[in-house]
Parts: C-alpha cells; sequence; structure tokens
C-alpha cells in the first residue's frame, strides 16, 4: 500500500502541470488525455525496466533517485526563473503565445517525470513493487492534471501566478528526493 500512496503523493506535481496547461487558450482537454495515455505507456516501460536494472546498480538505488528528483525539483524551478527572466528581457506590448510544440514539449517531461518516478517508487520497494505503482502514478498524474485543467478554465485560478505553480511543483519532487534518501539512512 506504501508504494501506491507514494505515487499518489509524488504525482502533485502534475496537479500545477495540467493548471499550467490550462491557463493557456490554445491547448485542448484532448492534448492532456493524449499526454496522459503516452505518460502511462512510459510508466509501464519504467516498472519493467526497473526491475531489470535495479541489480545492475553497484550502490544502492534509493541514492539515484533521490538525488535525481532533488536536481528535477531544482532544475524544474531554476528553469522556470531563467525563462521567465529571458522572456522579460524579450517581451513586447503583445502577450507571449504558447507554441503546440512547447505543449508537447511539456507533456514529455511530464511523462518521462511520471516514468521516473515510477522507477523509484519501483526501486525504492522492490521486491515487493507491484504493477499497482505504475497504474497509480499514471492515474494520479492523469486527475491531478484534468482537475487542474479545468480549474484553470474557471474565474478564480486564472489570478495565481506562474511562479507558483513551477515552485510547487519543483518542491514537490525535491520532496520527494529527499524521502527517498532518508528512507535509506533509515530517518
Amino acid at each position: 500500500m506504501l508504494p501506491v500512496l507514494s505515487g499518489l503523493i509524488v504525482s502533485v506535481d502534475a496537479f500545477f502541470i495540467g493548471l499550467s496547461l490550462g491557463l493557456q487558450k490554445r491547448c485542448k482537454f484532448l492534448y492532456l488525455a493524449i499526454i496522459n495515455a503516452f505518460l502511462f505507456g512510459l510508466c509501464i516501460l519504467g516498472f519493467f525496466i526497473a526491475g531489470h536494472i535495479y541489480e545492475l546498480i553497484p550502490f544502492e538505488p534509493d541514492y539515484v533517485v533521490g538525488f535525481a528528483f532533488i536536481s528535477l525539483g531544482l532544475w524544474t524551478i531554476l528553469h522556470f526563473f531563467i525563462s521567465e527572466h529571458i522572456k522579460t528581457r524579450k517581451r513586447t506590448s503583445e502577450e507571449v503565445n504558447v507554441s503546440l510544440k512547447t505543449i508537447v514539449l511539456v507533456g514529455l517531461v511530464m511523462s518521462v517525470e511520471a516514468m521516473l518516478i515510477t522507477m523509484g517508487i519501483t526501486f525504492i520497494f522492490l521486491p515487493y513493487s507491484t504493477l499497482l505503482i505504475p497504474i497509480a502514478v499514471a492515474l494520479a498524474h492523469f486527475g491531478y492534471s484534468a482537475l487542474s485543467f479545468y480549474l484553470a478554465r474557471t474565474k478564480h485560478v486564472k489570478r495565481v501566478p506562474a511562479v507558483v505553480s513551477h515552485v510547487i511543483s519543483g518542491l514537490a519532487l525535491i520532496t520527494y528526493g529527499m524521502m527517498a534518501l532518508f528512507v535509506e539512512l533509515g530517518l
């Protein structure tokens, strides 16, 4: 049960990805559904890959998981601030329009991140890992992102600054990385 709970908790960043996609006028719910179908496939793939490479890692995989997610969380936060800085330098009086290519890139990043989450949870809970891990991660990603996508289309959520979603998403990944390290260290 703990692996499934971990999949639900660590997928909270999908809420903020769905929120940011929902705030883009060009993004349709169909795009989010396609992204999550691809994400589901990568989660299943990540589960099976993790089972095969676990024994090949010469040191404790929890360290890899912990540092990978801390790095991914820091990258999420820093990337937002750097891209915002670049946008403000280039911005004219027109609103910046998000391209379809950017939406696809966000979908790929979200899918690979979900695959890494699945692999990390599988590593931590081996040999007790089951197929429920990738299913929980994928369903949590879809549920959180669909809910926030819908909320973004309402009047109230549009006032949330973009920085909030990126920082909380990054902090969720950092927290998961720290949890993996704490499990390994026995804290």
